[in-house]
């Protein structure tokens, strides 16, 4: 007993500082934000960011406070205005969403009985939500996402931008966009872990694959400027029909946030306007481009199960890894994460952080789009609402893999999935290639 009561202590306490570094985070993040632009809604496809940080407080209440606890809502009314799926992202400008201040009020009135709650929560309970703190880590995760989220909106402001400090680049290398054989096998997918993993990637089930090649890196600026230069944007072959459809009605001839320069292309990032650096992944770019691009090159996307195979499988252990280096924590020397340098990084300069079949930046520097539709695994079973994953199910979304640098370690993992519809291009994403062994 002595030993439960000792975990349970150690974990209390870790849920507690992740919650608490969570929420510093968020306000770190939005604290050079004029109240008039926290308000503003800046593009149809983002919240305004106060509704975010209201819709944070509300999802802490929901689970934390009212589930977790039995208690009312403390203002029925957010109940509505913070429900994300009652109104769209388009129409939240238009609801009464609390302004700073009374954000800051109502998360902390929310955070401070979210905290006696886990005080007195039993993390060996027969409860599955509150079991090893499920509960409190998705708490935690949910709010990290949202922080990932808001950068996306901070990227579409007007001129002069949001304008953070971003720090000097790490000397990487250019890559020749190599690429490694995986041979025919079986390998674990997902995984069963329910302290912190979403619903949608469990369980753990076996997949066979065939043969395949993978790129040992994402797709660089470089080469996608190849891509432009040979007509990539003109070329109607290249995509499928809803590609092509895309294509027509987008109207555009480069990633989202690339202006044509004198000497070649420039990025517009958070406000800076910088000359566009080879050495890095391609970003901002959306399905239909990613696969535009490996037709172009002779290959394909891979599928998501490739795309983890690739990731997490050690072949010479017979056993999965939950991070491509192995199972230790993320850190500044294995991924670009946690929003610090505000951008990817340049190849080769996480050599740590590579899988066993020798992939590198598999995790962070930019979201992977992998050819797979949006479904449960065998087994799938929702929890603990329907909304966060089986809603989704389907052949609307497209699957993305591995973070960005804006993702926060304490949320992403080999098996951690993200989709988003084909034709999205805001978020942090980019991709690497695959094709059949011959």
């Amino acid at each position: 007993m002595a030993q439960l009561v000792e975990r349970g202590s150690a974990l209390k306490g870790r849920l507690r500082d992740q919650l608490e570094e969570a929420r510093a985070r968020t306000y770190r993040l939005l604290a050079p934000v004029s109240d008039a632009n926290l308000m503003k809604q800046h593009n149809v496809l983002m919240s305004p960011l106060a509704w975010d940080l209201g819709h944070i407080g509300n999802f802490e209440e929901l689970w934390l406070v009212q589930r977790l606890q039995g208690k009312g809502p403390s203002n029925p009314q957010y109940d509505d205005i913070y429900d994300a799926f009652e109104h769209p992202r388009r129409t939240r400008a238009s609801l009464p969403i609390l302004d700073r201040q009374q954000c800051r009020d109502y998360l902390a009135a929310v955070r401070e009985s979210a905290l006696q709650g886990l005080a007195n929560a039993d993390l060996d309970s027969d409860d599955e939500l509150v079991r090893d703190g499920f509960v409190f880590n998705m708490i935690i995760q949910h709010e990290y996402q949202h922080n990932e989220t808001m950068l996306a909106t901070l990227q579409l402001m007007d001129a002069p931008g949001y304008r953070p400090v971003i720090p000097p680049r790490r000397a990487g290398s250019l890559p020749n966009q190599d690429m490694v054989l995986v041979e025919a096998g079986s390998f674990i997918m997902g995984t069963d872990d329910r302290s912190a993993a979403y619903d949608n990637e469990r369980p753990a089930h076996e997949v066979f694959l065939p043969t395949f090649w993978i790129d040992t890196a994402p797709v660089s600026n470089a080469a996608y400027a190849e891509f432009i230069a040979d007509g990539g944007y003109r070329r109607p072959d290249l995509y499928s029909e809803a590609g092509k459809a895309w294509l027509a009605s987008a109207g555009v001839e480069a990633p989202q946030f690339w202006a044509p320069h004198a000497d070649g292309w420039s990025v517009n990032r958070y406000g800076y306007l910088q000359p566009l650096n080879p050495r890095e992944p391609v970003q901002h770019v959306c399905y239909y481009e990613a696969e535009a691009f490996a037709r172009w090159a002779g290959k394909r996307l891979p599928s998501e199960a490739e795309w983890e195979n690739a990731a997490s499988w050690d072949p010479r252990a017979g056993k999965k890894r939950l991070y491509p280096w192995g199972d230790d924590p993320p850190s500044s020397e294995r991924a670009n994460l946690d929003q610090l340098g505000f951008g990817p990084m340049e190849f080769g300069v996480y050599p740590d952080g590579s899988s066993p079949y020798g992939c590198h930046q598999m995790i962070g520097d930019v979201w992977e789009w992998v050819a797979s539709d949006f479904q449960g695994y065998p087994g799938f079973r929702f929890f603990p609402y329907r909304e966060y994953s089986e809603v989704f199910f389907g052949t609307e979304y497209r699957m993305l893999r591995g973070g960005s640098w804006a993702t926060s370690p304490g949320v992403i993992r080999n098996t951690f999935r993200n989709w988003d519809y084909p034709i999205r291009r805001q978020i942090f994403s980019g991709f690497r290639c695959a094709r059949d062994a011959e």
